[in-house]
């Protein structure tokens, strides 16, 4: 099966698989200027664990309180903005790509590095990332490790230290 190249397509495309899959997808956001996401059922984090992170047990997972198991999908030659959070670490996973991912301990942008299927990026409470597409759709696991039981994560816990849509 040929890759779907649109945006449309793409997410087409992954809400199918994901319901193949057995996913309940809580919302999907395609409004993004650099792609958008998927929300997965919180219920299913182990599935979802199970399926794209080899079977890390959430409970090892789990800093304090729930996951928030996405998807995340970027269009090419967009970059998401350059941030950090204050109530989460993330891990992601590379199902389609290559991509790229800039990452460093300052506001100081580092190297882009380019990351293939399969693997794995880690990014600590923090810690300032930043999503790159590359040639083609990147797409991406990502598990929210909220570290704040009483003030979990959500998407205003974003510091963005810069940003190409000027958000």
């Amino acid at each position: 099966m040929s890759t779907p190249t649109d945006k449309q397509q793409i997410f087409q495309h992954t809400e199918q698989k994901l319901r193949q899959q057995g996913f309940g997808i809580e919302r999907q956001d395609q409004t993004r200027p650099w792609g958008g996401f998927f929300v997965i059922d919180e219920g299913q984090a182990q599935q979802f664990a199970d399926t794209y992170f080899d079977g890390l047990s959430v409970d090892e997972l789990r800093i304090s309180g729930k996951l928030s198991p996405k998807i995340l999908i970027v269009a090419p030659g967009q970059r998401l903005s350059w941030q950090y959070h204050h109530r989460r670490a993330e891990i992601w996973r590379v199902v389609q790509g290559p991509v790229g991912v800039v990452i460093s301990d300052t506001d100081a942008e580092g190297e882009l590095k380019t990351y293939q299927v399969g693997e794995q990026i880690t990014l600590r409470q923090g810690e300032r990332h930043r999503l790159v597409g590359l040639e083609g759709w990147g797409i991406l696991a990502e598990i929210w490790q909220h570290t704040d039981a009483q003030q979990p994560s959500d998407e205003d816990d974003i510091v963005r230290v810069q940003d190409d849509f000027g958000r």
